[in-house]
């Protein structure tokens, strides 16, 4: 019997997982898990748990009392805030996937999912159609950490076995919960602005190009992932997996046909200078042959998508 544990099931990306996951398992399934109590109230379908994934007692205990079989470990220190702390980020998001790896070597669970992300990239990498194998010389702790995280996930599989699966996600889009602090998040943000009729500041440069996702794509990419034989994953490290690219001038473009008095400043912080290491495209060819990976939504598509729930939620 599946039984699934999720670590940061309170962030932007958990919170549509965890749900996902639900509906695909039954909420009997489910043991989500925050270390922001607060967060128990997005949970009534499913089990809840308070959990700090620097507890390696409280997680492995929370692990035997539920017989889980599979963790979902999303829980982490994202690029922009993490370079405010860089030395816990590196605690956090280094320690926590060591931990959950280490309980995979023990045989106390089968099946873990970690998500990476295209800040393993950096300055010599290509930029344009970026290859899933590559120079990856990170410039922020996020980025280190995922990178190192990348090579620790390769390692417990080719030595102990543990069927550990990544994706390396770009800038993910959603509506349903707030940004979590990343470099792409203007692209989230930009919505609220526009159907609230505020004047829109872009803390990156307008023609700065970034792979991004909607979240229904990236939900779907992760449950396909995790979904395939084992002896289909060929990539231990991470997977690239792509779905569009666009820079903020086009994402504006697309506002303004359903805004059209809606307005954008640009001033650039010190989050484009970490976007100016991070690819304008990415090539998931190996995803797309070894497990069929397809997304769904383009710009245009997405927007619309976007625009209709929330003005729907505002009404």
């Amino acid at each position: 019997m599946v039984k699934i544990l999720i670590t940061g099931a309170g962030g932007q990306l958990g919170s549509e997982l965890t749900a996902a996951l639900a509906d695909k398992y039954g909420g009997d399934a489910i043991i989500a898990t925050d270390i922001n109590e607060a967060a128990k109230a997005k949970f009534d379908y499913c089990t809840f748990e308070v959990l700090d994934v620097l507890d390696n007692d409280r997680l492995e205990a929370l692990v035997e009392k539920y017989k889980i079989t599979q963790v979902y470990h999303l829980a982490a220190i994202l690029s922009a805030v993490g370079e405010k702390n860089p030395l816990f980020t590196w605690k956090l998001n280094m320690d926590s996937l060591l931990n959950i790896l280490e309980l995979a070597k023990a045989g106390k669970i089968d099946k873990i999912y970690w998500p990476s992300s295209i800040a393993v990239f950096g300055k010599n990498t290509p930029m344009d159609n970026t290859p899933q194998d590559c120079v990856m010389d990170p410039t922020t702790v996020y980025g280190i950490s995922k990178l190192a995280g990348e090579r620790w996930c390769s390692y417990y599989f080719e030595k102990y076995g543990v069927d550990v699966r990544s994706i390396r996600y770009p800038g993910l889009i959603g509506y349903k919960s707030a940004a979590g602090g990343g470099t792409t998040d203007y692209a989230v943000e930009i919505f609220g602005a526009a159907i609230n009729n505020e004047e829109f500041e872009c803390f990156l440069k307008e023609d700065m190009y970034l792979p991004m996702m909607y979240m229904p794509d990236a939900i779907k990419a992760t449950l396909n992932l995790m979904d395939a034989p084992k002896e289909d994953i060929s990539v231990r490290s991470s997977y690239n997996v792509s779905a569009v690219s666009f820079c903020p001038k086009d994402m504006y473009s697309v506002l303004l046909k359903y805004y059209p008095d809606f307005k954008i400043k640009y001033n650039p912080d010190f989050r484009q200078e970490i976007a100016a290491s991070w690819p304008d495209s990415i090539d998931d060819t190996r995803a797309r042959l070894d497990w069929d990976w397809q997304h769904d939504y383009d710009l245009e598509k997405m927007a619309k998508d976007i625009l209709s729930h929330m003005v729907a939620e505002k009404a």
